[in-house]
């Protein structure tokens, strides 16, 4: 059964061809935070805003959903009268918007060019055709270009981007959204929260992965205050002075059950090197002795310098025992060896006394 017609609101129902170029359109249920029942409308995704029409000949939308405020996309598994349709939770900072697509197939199509438009990235989570994926990537270099136009000063937005201010924590990870959730899934046991660059280049985000039935997953918003410091942006808004205030609030607020991510880089435990092979010229990766290398000589003691008291003194050369005495008189030892002993005396006395006896004999 078709839905009533919604009264236009006040502030709505610009023309259809003032609205940014339309990417994709279809019927969508809607039903936003206030609503007690949904409406079935015309959806239309033009630019960055989702545009509801009443019918698809309307030409004034009755409400205007803009996305620079997206928080999280997510399926909602609840049961619906209509058993082919899918349904979707479309988190915003003020509120959450479902939404419920005809198929599952529509739904996926919908999630595909939300993401494109929001990430500027086609996204690769989904499960979607070759030609469905080159539409996405026509989106997302359109989109990109009508941005480019509106503001030429400023440059697109890049994750690494980010003005951090301060110091900034351990866990930080210039990753995106995919990457981080791969990353605390990878190694559960460095932390479940890390802290990241924004979608739009301009504020940071937090992401946390929990077991419950498998991996639960959930992404925060961190913005920087004009006058100065952060805040956390929840139902609630948490205003932190520093980076660190953000990860402290959040491990406090959670009782501990969140801890920052830090990742130990692996390092090398030995040296390698490149090298070509004499013989065929091939390159061989080879690995360093691991030996400690050999001391280097001592160098000898430069001229000049007086010996040091506590240095050495070189040994005695026995040669000098047998080395014949200098001919000195005053030479003590010269004195010591010639001085003849008494035995000796007595032995030349008898000799010159015979001496003389025998040659006077002879005369």
């Amino acid at each position: 059964m078709a839905a009533a017609p919604v009264r236009q609101r006040s502030g709505a129902g610009g023309h259809r061809a003032q609205l940014p170029p339309c990417y994709y359109e279809g019927y969508l249920e809607k039903r936003g935070p206030k609503e007690k029942v949904g409406s079935r409308l015309w959806t239309c995704l033009c630019g960055n805003s989702l545009y509801f029409f009443n019918n698809a000949k309307d030409t004034h939308y009755v409400e205007k959903l803009d996305l620079s405020g997206f928080v999280s996309l997510k399926d909602d598994c609840s049961r619906d009268r209509n058993l082919e349709a899918a349904r979707l939770i479309l988190r915003m900072k003020d509120g959450e918007t479902k939404l419920t697509a005809p198929n599952l197939e529509s739904r996926e199509l919908w999630k595909g060019f939300l993401y494109s438009v929001i990430d500027l990235n086609v996204p690769s989570c989904l499960t979607l055709l070759p030609g469905q994926l080159q539409m996405l990537k026509e989106v997302v270099d359109k989109e990109r270009s009508r941005r480019r136009s509106r503001n030429p000063a400023r440059a697109p937005p890049s994750p690494l981007s980010v003005p951090l201010v301060g110091e900034i924590p351990a866990c930080f990870r210039p990753v995106s959204r995919t990457e981080a959730e791969v990353l605390l899934e990878r190694h559960p046991d460095c932390g479940n929260m890390l802290l990241r660059p924004g979608r739009d280049g301009c504020s940071l985000a937090v992401t946390t992965r929990q077991d419950l039935n498998g991996s639960v997953f959930r992404h925060y918003r961190v913005t920087q205050r004009d006058q100065g410091g952060y805040v956390i942006d929840v139902e609630n808004p948490i205003p932190c002075a520093t980076l660190h205030e953000v990860i402290d609030a959040l491990v406090e607020k959670t009782a501990g059950t969140l801890q920052p991510f830090l990742l130990e880089e692996p390092y090398e435990e030995n040296i390698t090197y490149v090298s070509a092979n004499d013989e065929n010229g091939e390159r061989i990766l080879h690995t360093a002795p691991s030996s400690p290398l050999p001391k280097a000589p001592a160098l000898p003691p430069k001229q000049g310098l007086s010996r040091s008291p506590l240095s050495r003194s070189p040994a005695p050369d026995r040669r000098i025992l047998t080395s014949p005495v200098p001919a000195s008189p005053t030479n003590p030892m010269r004195r010591l060896i010639l001085s003849p002993s008494p035995l000796a005396q007595t032995l030349n006395e008898e000799l010159k006394v015979k001496l003389e006896k025998r040659r006077a004999s002879q005369e």
